[in-house]
């Protein structure tokens, strides 16, 4: 019986030996790993579709307005420009329907940036008064009414030719609260 005992135990043993061994793998080479860029909302935030407006009334007078940090390897140091386009959505067919195409909005370059003290990071206020959005989408205030919406995409441009969209950025930089970099803005027009 104690032979038994013995045997069962060594056995356990060899084969709790056997599987903790692990496979050695290569490690991970950090210097050669890709990397981008993302543009952080830092105000307001979190940024949401619904978080600017812009005043029928008062054109000129509202904006969509952010303060916005290039993150990128080297802080911030490969960012290039922040390109943005924009388009009309007439969501309100009873003046017509005015929806245009993607037009080239503006775009800010990383001259137009500063390094922030707390983050290393260069952070630029972004806007968007209705004036321009009206003069890139070549429409008139009589064009627009409240409940239609001005949408604005973002491209952010590297040193190292490589550019981000909300088109190749995952769901966790896009539409996630911490990184808050949805590279999407919507200006909806009230009265």
């Amino acid at each position: 019986m104690n032979y038994q005992k013995a045997l069962s135990i060594l056995l356990g043993f060899g084969l709790l030996t056997m599987a903790c061994k692990t496979q050695m793998v290569e490690k991970l080479d950090d210097f050669n790993l890709e990397s981008g860029g993302y543009m952080r909302t830092v105000t307001p935030y979190p940024v949401a579709a619904s978080t600017f407006s812009v005043s029928k009334a008062n054109m000129a007078g509202t904006k969509m307005e952010l303060v916005a940090e290039a993150v990128t390897p080297n802080q911030g140091s490969l960012l290039a420009s922040y390109d943005l386009t924009i388009k009309f959505v007439d969501a309100t067919p009873a003046n017509g329907t005015k929806t245009t195409a993607e037009v080239p909005l503006k775009s800010i370059p990383a001259s137009a940036y500063a390094k922030d003290p707390q983050t290393g990071y260069p952070r630029a206020t972004i806007s968007v008064t209705g004036a321009e959005a009206l003069t890139a989408t070549k429409l008139t205030n009589e064009d627009i009414s409240a409940g239609d919406r001005f949408e604005i995409n973002a491209v952010m441009r590297l040193t190292n030719g490589k550019s981000f969209t909300a088109k190749n950025t995952g769901l966790n930089i896009t539409g996630g609260a911490f990184y808050s970099s949805p590279f999407f803005y919507r200006l909806n027009v009230v009265q």
